[in-house]
């Protein structure tokens, strides 16, 4: 059973005649800010609950001008003991954190974090808005470890230094953004509620795209690669396919991109179960931004594979399909335009194959490589 641990504020209290609308400056009205601190039962406590709240809460309005900080401290919520896989935990702090209604939260373990065989300090993802801590490979105290691992989720990197004012005012303008709720309008159409949230954190949304890094997302999913490599490159050997190429015009030839990074998206995000759905009404709008920021990095992740394929198909083109051989069996001369359309088709082609491989990747896999940033 779990139970309260402490809580504290700092600077004023959190109502909605002070929401500060996003992107004003820190100097203006003060935005509070809900934090969650979740304390495993196998962490050593401190000796009073109220101290680090408040001492978090102090330091934590110190470093983010224009800001106050709820902080509310809870142990038991997490894991039982002997669960150390990060994935597991930071989903864990994530549910405790719509539950409660906050709008950041981070576990706190003793045990070293797993993912895989890799062994984590930190695990954090700013599609969450959380992030867990293991205090025996971080060796400082919970408040120092929850400051770091919060800086992370609003995108900074503590390992370099003090933030620029740049990047201060982003990570303020994001904080902000998840301490300001959207009017939740009843019976008001869905789309339109989840335009009005996509357009009120819109500056959120971004940074947690970018901090996602989905241009890396095809290097990371192993299986997903070799699939579309294989499929290009058996696509790429077949005349029935220069033909085709060859008669495709460029409508056709969109839709055959559309419907290749559509497929791969939608194979990823329904096969790793990466959509969210709200469990009550107030956790609409974190979810609405949560599947915002999945479906868009999911979606560029896909188009950087699609244009790397292209790429990797033209250059095949170029090296293997004889001209001579290419205008014999397609009647068309072999110039440079003809081979970009092979090569584009072929990519093409090559990136449905990737579907395939997304179904052989393991759910964790794939969270992994889209949500989440471990630290060594």
């Amino acid at each position: 059973m779990s139970e309260p641990y402490g809580a504290a504020t700092s600077g004023h209290d959190r109502t909605p005649d002070t929401q500060d609308t996003p992107g004003t400056d820190s100097a203006g009205p003060e935005s509070a800010v809900r934090l969650g601190v979740l304390i495993r039962a196998d962490v050593s406590a401190p000796a009073q609950a109220g101290p680090l709240a408040a001492e978090l809460g102090d330091e934590l309005a110190a470093a983010y001008p224009g800001l106050s900080w709820q902080v509310h401290v809870e142990r038991g919520h997490l894991a039982e003991s002997g669960d150390d896989d990060s994935l597991d935990l930071l989903e864990s702090t994530r549910d405790r954190m719509l539950e409660q209604d906050w709008d950041l939260a981070v576990g706190v373990c003793q045990e070293p974090l797993r993912q895989g065989r890799h062994t984590l300090t930190a695990q954090v993802s700013p599609a969450h808005s959380a992030g867990v801590v293991s205090l025996d490979l971080a060796g400082v105290g919970v408040a120092a470890a929850v400051r770091d691992v919060v800086a992370r989720i609003l995108g900074l990197d503590p390992d370099e230094g003090d933030p620029s004012p740049q990047q201060l005012r982003a990570a303020v303008d994001a904080a902000r953004q998840l301490a300001t709720d959207v009017e939740d309008r009843g019976a008001e159409n869905g789309g339109l509620f989840v335009w009005r949230v996509g357009s009120s954190n819109a500056r959120l949304l971004l940074g947690t795209i970018r901090a996602n890094r989905p241009w890396l997302l095809a290097a990371s999913l192993s299986r997903s690669l070799s699939a579309a490599l294989a499929t290009g490159a058996l696509t790429l050997i077949t005349t029935d396919l220069w033909l085709l190429s060859a008669e495709y015009n460029g409508l056709q030839m969109a839709l055959v991109g559309a419907v290749a990074v559509l497929s791969v998206t939608v194979s990823l995000v329904v096969g790793a179960n990466l959509w969210e759905r709200p469990r009550r009404r107030g956790e609409r709008e974190p979810v609405v931004v949560f599947n915002l920021a999945t479906v868009a990095s999911v979606l560029i992740g896909v188009i950087v594979l699609h244009a790397g394929l292209f790429v990797a198909a033209l250059a095949g083109a170029l090296l293997l399909v004889d001209p001579d051989v290419f205008a014999e069996v397609t009647g068309d001369p072999a110039r440079f335009p003809q081979y970009l359309k092979l090569a584009w088709f072929v990519g093409g082609l090559a990136t449905i194959g990737s579907a395939l491989g997304a179904g052989l990747e393991e759910d964790d896999d794939v969270r992994a490589a889209i949500f989440t940033r471990g630290s060594a």
